[in-house]
This record gives structure tokens, C-alpha cells and sequence, in this order.
């Protein structure tokens, strides 16, 4: 099938303490922490293309450049969107967005690449 522009993904999860700026460690509030939320971001971008991949084939992400608009307290639900918007060659470029129940609580662009997994894990275990 391959990896065309348009292709959605998502994915959601419940923001528990432990997503927290204070529990991960990039800030001291107990709010919806912004690496997890870019995690999240992450993971609907790999939704949004799995389909397209070949056997083998995995993608990884190579740049993410968000805003983090709203906080989110603990106990609310936290879904993220994304859509490619460009496929050059083995890059995947996609808007990304991430809602809890109250709203839009962050957007910005994602990068990732196309390759291999076995040949990406070779070479990253090379470094051993």
C-alpha cells in the first residue's frame, strides 16, 4: 500500500501522576508533562502510517517541534492526532495535535523516517 499524505493516527491514554512535569522530571508541577505528551504526539504519527509499512519496516522519529498550550490535570483523558502531510522519498512529515476533554492542548510538526528494523538495531547495537 505505502505511506501516502493524508493517513491519520491516534492515540490516547489517561494522564495519571506519573505523566506528570514533577514525576518525570521537566518541571515541578503535578500536570500532564510536556515529553509525554510528545510521546503521545509520537505514537498517533506510528498509528498513522503502520498500515502503509512494508514487512520489516518500522519508522523512527528524527525531529518534533510542538507547543504545549494548555495544562492538563491529573484524572483527565489526553488523545493525540496526527496526519501526514508530505512523504519524501523514506520522509514522513506530519501536523500533530493533542486534545484532553477540555480542548486543544498542543500541536506542531513531526518528522520520521522509514527504515529497516533490523538494520537500524545493528547498527545503533555497533556503539556497544
Amino acid at each position: 500500500m505505502g505511506i501516502t499524505v493524508g493517513m491519520k493516527g491516534g492515540a490516547e491514554t489517561l494522564c495519571e501522576r506519573e505523566d506528570t512535569a514533577r514525576e518525570v522530571g521537566s518541571g515541578d508541577l503535578l500536570v500532564y508533562a510536556t515529553p509525554c505528551m510528545a510521546a503521545l504526539m509520537e505514537g498517533a504519527a506510528c498509528d498513522a502510517v503502520a498500515e502503509g509499512l512494508a514487512e520489516g519496516q518500522t519508522t523512527v522519529g528524527t525531529a518534533l517541534d510542538i507547543e504545549h498550550i494548555s495544562a492538563t490535570p491529573v484524572g483527565l483523558e489526553v488523545r493525540a492526532e496526527a496526519e501526514v502531510t508530505a512523504v519524501e522519498g523514506k520522509v514522513v512529515t506530519f501536523a500533530v495535535r493533542a486534545f484532553d476533554e477540555a480542548g486543544e492542548i498542543g500541536r506542531g510538526t513531526h518528522t520520521r523516517v522509514i527504515v529497516s528494523s533490523q538494520k537500524f538495531l545493528d547498527k545503533a547495537y555497533t556503539k556497544l
